[in-house]
């Protein structure tokens, strides 16, 4: 592999092209290992960002793809419909909360947070309300595209340069209280004030529930998300539940919703959809939601993208729903976030961890300072591991099918960098 070419003319997430990192050749994956160009073997901890919950090269995924590409690998769905996007939605209908009746396919994950917030202003104008605003918490993350931007924190992400660009949106604080702590009231206090002070002006609350990602990966607690549903049903406003790093079993239970027993208005979901196949991403709505929103002056809802209900990512996607629905990831991610409760209490031990923390197949190291990513990441594959830390974080977000020994590398390998 040209690698001098890859550095001089490959442009690679968040890297600078006057100083280029060091990319590793993969040229196969398999099961929870991805190869490299040299032969070695490294054990994947971050599931390709959090996709890919199966593994590589797995056979049902592989089949089904194969099956649809002789069929037809993508058609326009303005005015078509097709049978893998059509079970595809029925299968998300029946996993998601009841009140969720609508699904709006997209191409990736910013995409579905641009497709939710578009609708919660459609909402509001259908109703005869302009609603410019959203409310989110500090710390949080929902993506890469310009609207997904601006309701990520814009003081602690790598957004922070687009200030004076994006629209300015109100932000509370963030939750205190860890999943596992005793909860405190007062956690919302911020969140009530200004919901309260700006009710008038919200078109939506979004929020990650439960496990806040790229913006600190912290993992907050269940009744937080249950008093913000309170709220925005006190206030009358919407509740985007942004579930695509969430979703499908990653935090131990199918969607993270479900720990505080809530269901959203509109849900975004992504990443895991097809198993980390294809690019896919959904939106879906209630039906008062998706009725409201059509049945304002513009008497449908403006979006379309080009690839959307692609057939042969919603065949991948149905295959990938159909392995969730045998409910062995239950068992799988059970034993994940039983291990990682064993395994990362110690590195606290250690003077450059802050803290640790977990919660299904997630496990996070915080650092007091931020990583010498070149270095670390050399650690990393040196000892047959694939992680790749940001910032002051070090965690990991396995295929939902390692096993105790491969997990054990990835903790190990964690320490051993640490050290």
């Amino acid at each position: 592999m040209d690698l001098e070419f890859d550095q001089q003319h490959v442009w690679h997430p968040y890297t600078s092209t006057l100083h280029p990192l060091r990319c590793y050749p993969v040229t196969q994956a398999s099961g929870v290992h991805l190869q490299l160009e040299d032969g070695r073997q490294l054990v994947d901890g971050m599931s390709s960002w959090w996709s890919a919950i199966h593994g590589y090269n797995h056979p049902t995924l592989n089949e089904a793809a194969k099956a649809q590409i002789d069929k037809m690998s993508h058609v326009m769905f303005g005015g078509i419909t097709h049978q893998p996007a059509v079970e595809l939605c029925r299968k998300l209908v029946n996993m998601t909360p009841d009140p969720l009746q609508h699904v709006f396919l997209a191409d990736s994950g910013s995409v579905a947070v641009e497709v939710a917030l578009k609708m919660a202003l459609q909402y509001w104008h259908a109703k005869g309300e302009k609603r410019p605003k959203f409310l989110t918490v500090k710390h949080g993350y929902h993506g890469d595209t310009f609207a997904a931007m601006s309701v990520t924190d814009p003081n602690n992400s790598m957004h922070s340069l687009y200030k004076g660009f994006l629209p300015e949106h109100i932000f509370a604080e963030s939750p205190r209280c860890g999943f596992f702590d005793e909860w405190d009231d007062a956690d919302t206090t911020d969140f009530e004030q200004k919901l309260k002070a700006h009710s008038q002006d919200i078109a939506a609350v979004i929020i990650e529930p439960i496990v806040q990602g790229a913006g600190g990966m912290r993992i907050y607690h269940p009744q937080f998300l249950k008093r913000v549903r309170e709220l925005c049903d006190h206030h009358g406003i919407l509740l985007i539940a942004d579930e695509i790093a969430t979703g499908f079993g990653r935090t131990g239970k199918l969607f993270a919703c479900e720990h505080a027993n809530i269901s959203p208005d509109i849900m975004c979901l992504g990443k895991a959809l097809t198993g980390g196949y294809m690019t896919l991403s959904a939106t879906l709505a209630t039906r008062h939601v998706a009725n409201t929103v059509c049945g304002g002056d513009a008497g449908c809802f403006m979006h379309g993208p080009t690839f959307m209900g692609n057939p042969l990512a919603c065949a991948v996607a149905n295959a990938s729903l159909d392995i969730l629905l045998q409910n062995q990831w239950q068992e799988q991610v059970k034993r994940i976030e039983n291990q990682l409760a064993d395994s990362l209490p110690a590195l606290e031990k250690l003077d450059k961890v802050k803290a640790v923390r977990w919660l299904g197949a997630i496990g996070v190291v915080e650092l007091h300072e931020p990583v010498q990513m070149e270095s670390i990441q050399q650690t990393f594959v040196d000892n047959g591991v694939w992680i790749r830390p940001f910032g002051t974080l070090v965690y990991i977000m396995p295929p939902f099918i390692i096993n105790q020994q491969e997990l054990s590398q990835l903790t190990s390998a964690i320490h051993i960098a640490l050290r």
